[in-house]
């Protein structure tokens, strides 16, 4: 009876995994740059609708990735009998009807067409994310930047219908979230390959890529402020990143939990989207 009773939620588990997304992050990176690009743009009137119906359309699309792998047996999970094959099928039916619907009233009603140009890109990013998800192991990272460029890019598309143009300000608040959530995947990954490093050397030595990226982006955004593209609140946000980067060396070893990483990562993804936005405050006004 115990038995029977431990294998219900399990089995409830495992139906959900055929069409609610199990990257946890990715929901994050996908979320904050919408809410960031919506705000900058400073959306009035029919716009808010507007930009309910684009994160209605990209939340769809998003969750769209879950059954669509499971039902073409490309992702771990794989349909065992019939009731899971039709709930996949119910899933790809109800996401594709509600981005189809919510797209087609953009474009109708908005006559938002930049969104399909995006589109294109964000799917070819997609489509090149699921080729090195497939390559194995070696790839797993260059997999998630990849995938992390369509998520980002609902940044662009926020910014596009809230602010009625797609420009410099919409590029850039893009190419940000984009290095945010790349600076987040490359700390994870190396908080998970470097578990058992115990002392600063040894975690110098596993971490000097990422340390090296950080440093890397860091000049990047340096050189956009100086250049006048971005407000100088995006440097504390993205030297808020390095300092944890840092932190993480000096820090006394301590045994990796993957939920408490997940939500502090979570946070600072949170901080970030409020950084930017009171960045582009004065501009917005």
């Amino acid at each position: 009876m115990a038995c029977a009773s431990f294998a219900l939620p399990l089995k409830g588990l495992r139906k959900r995994s055929f069409f609610i997304p199990r990257e946890h992050g990715a929901w994050g990176m996908l979320l904050v740059p919408l809410v960031t690009g919506a705000a900058v743009g400073g959306p009035q009137g029919p716009r808010i609708i507007w930009i309910l119906l684009f994160a209605a359309t990209a939340l769809a699309l998003f969750c769209l990735r879950t059954p669509v792998e499971a039902g073409l047996e490309i992702s771990p999970l794989r349909p065992q009998d019939e009731a899971e094959r039709r709930l996949i099928h119910f899933s790809i039916y109800l996401y594709a009807s509600v981005a189809g619907m919510s797209l087609a009233v953009l474009l109708w009603w908005a006559h938002a067409y930049g969104l399909l140009l995006l589109g294109v890109v964000a799917a070819l990013a997609l489509v090149f994310q699921a080729v090195l998800k497939q390559l194995g192991r070696n790839t797993r990272m260059n997999a998630q930047l990849t995938g992390a460029v369509a998520l980002s890019s609902t940044a662009a598309g926020a910014y596009y219908l809230a602010a009625g143009r797609f420009n410099a300000t919409a590029a850039v608040l893009w190419l940000a979230n984009w290095l945010f959530a790349a600076d987040q995947i490359h700390f994870v990954q190396i908080r998970i390959h470097s578990a058992r490093a115990m002392t600063f050397r040894e975690k110098m030595l596993s971490g000097k890529p990422f340390l090296l990226h950080q440093g890397a982006c860091l000049m990047l955004v340096g050189l956009m402020w100086r250049s006048g593209w971005i407000p100088g609140l995006m440097l504390v946000a993205f030297g808020l990143l390095f300092l944890r980067g840092i932190g993480w060396l000096v820090e006394s070893p301590r045994p990796l939990r993957i939920r408490r990483l997940g939500a502090i990562e979570l946070l600072y993804a949170i901080a970030f989207g409020v950084i930017i936005i009171a960045g582009y405050q004065p501009q917005i006004g």
